[in-house]
């Protein structure tokens, strides 16, 4: 056993593993990208305040949040998700409205690990200030499930849900305690003390007792003004025009307090757990008011890294690459690796070596399970004549090829089909 491992609850992500989370993350600025959004860095830790005002009654920031004092005396907190910072980030800089931003980056929350769920977690999140349309609620939505599209998730479940705004959700909000205050007595333990601090909370509970009586609840979609009911309506009608199947989920409140109106969430069936959401967001119409700017409504999500390529091994899609090279060079003369490799690597072909002198038939295995589709052997007879053989690892049937040495490069691209 190592002296030293990584914390519990983090892991370590190692190649060929690695490479899906490179071909993920590129799927997702490729998607975000082509929409207008930019990408931005915002610092891993803020003012424990940042997260304080959007959370305050939950439990991501009552429990799971990870907060300190520095040797400066401040308390800050590490990021437990993505939105705040980013809102945080526009209301200090006040970029040209409407902002289309993405991340990707990691998030820390102590809970109990288990599949998926580490205490750093990863997230690719997109997040928009500015407009209040219903139709880029739509937009973002669409983001997300294109992505579970692009990387081949076929069973992927969207939950929908609106809570509403500051003229109809406190009058639900008061139907609903007066339910929940009537069954207290068959509520779990925890949220029997905890109706009056926020009883939308109790709505997110999965616990089969609480989740026994909030299937009776008062609903918020039967208690929308006018207003957020055509908000809704539009969200759907929308996604029904781009085939984006939906649920309803009345009880749908996600985990944070900033939410307004339009929620949705993520779920993958294929993960057979109670713990399958792979993403989630909604709309935040009041969140940038609360850190200090002025009124500006605002919608994003955050897909978790982690569970999605979860999803992925449960579907059989989206595999890990076996191949780290598309050529390998075998060389025996101890010349003519370094200078091939380098010109090969310089014109976009993903090449690879030996090291330490080895012998030819220890390069080709090395070059097998590099997985390259051919190897280019240059021996003492091959670099006395300037040439080099190009054969094939693949048993594509082609046959191996003697190649002047200046012409090499362009005929390894040619027959790759690199651009």
């Amino acid at each position: 056993m190592p002296e030293f491992q990584a914390p519990v609850g983090t892991r370590d992500v190692l190649p060929p593993e690695s490479a899906r989370w490179e071909r993920l993350i590129g799927l997702f600025a490729g998607r975000v990208g082509r929409a207008g959004y930019g990408l931005v860095v915002s610092p891993m830790f803020e003012d424990v305040g940042v997260f304080e005002r959007v959370g305050e009654a939950t439990d991501v920031v009552r429990k799971e949040m990870y907060d300190f004092e520095d040797k400066g005396g401040r308390h800050l907190a590490l990021r437990p998700e993505g939105t705040a910072s980013v809102v945080r980030a526009w209301v200090q800089h006040r970029p040209t409205l409407p902002f289309k931003a993405w991340y990707a980056a990691p998030s820390f929350r102590y809970e109990r690990p288990q599949a998926g769920r580490y205490r750093q977690h990863h997230q690719l999140g997109v997040e928009v200030l500015g407009s209040a349309d219903p139709d880029l609620d739509v937009e973002v939505i669409a983001l997300g499930w294109g992505l579970y599209d692009d990387v081949g998730l076929s069973r992927v479940r969207l939950l929908l849900n609106s809570l509403g705004d500051a003229t109809c959700r406190p009058g639900y909000l008061d139907a609903l305690k007066t339910y929940l205050l009537e069954h207290r007595d068959k509520l779990c333990d925890e949220h029997k003390t905890r109706i009056d601090d926020n009883p939308l909370r109790v709505l997110d509970c999965k616990r089969p007792a609480c989740v026994g009586v909030t299937e009776r609840a008062p609903r918020m979609v039967d208690h929308l003004c006018d207003e957020c009911a055509a908000h809704f309506d539009r969200v759907k009608s929308g996604l029904g025009e781009l085939g984006i199947a939906y649920d309803i989920e009345p009880r749908l409140v996600r985990g944070l307090d900033y939410y307004t109106r339009t929620t949705f969430e993520f779920q993958a069936p294929a993960l057979e757990s109670a713990q399958n959401g792979i993403g989630g967001g909604g709309r935040y119409d009041g969140l940038a008011e609360q850190l200090g700017g002025p009124p500006t409504p605002g919608i994003g999500f955050g897909i978790g890294i982690e569970r999605v390529l979860l999803a992925c091994d449960a579907e059989g899609v989206f595999a890990a690459p076996t191949a780290t090279a598309d050529v390998f060079v075998v060389d025996v003369t101890g010349e003519a690796a370094l200078k091939l490799v380098q010109e090969l690597r310089n014109a976009g072909v993903a090449a690879d070596r030996a090291f330490g002198g080895r012998s030819m038939k220890a390069q080709f295995k090395l070059a097998d399970r590099s997985g390259a589709q051919v190897a280019v052997v240059v021996g003492p007879d091959e670099l006395d004549r300037g040439i080099a053989k190009v054969r094939p690892l693949r048993g594509t049937g082609e046959e191996e090829e003697e190649v002047k040495l200046e012409e090499l490069v362009d005929h390894v691209k040619k027959r790759l089909g690199t651009p």
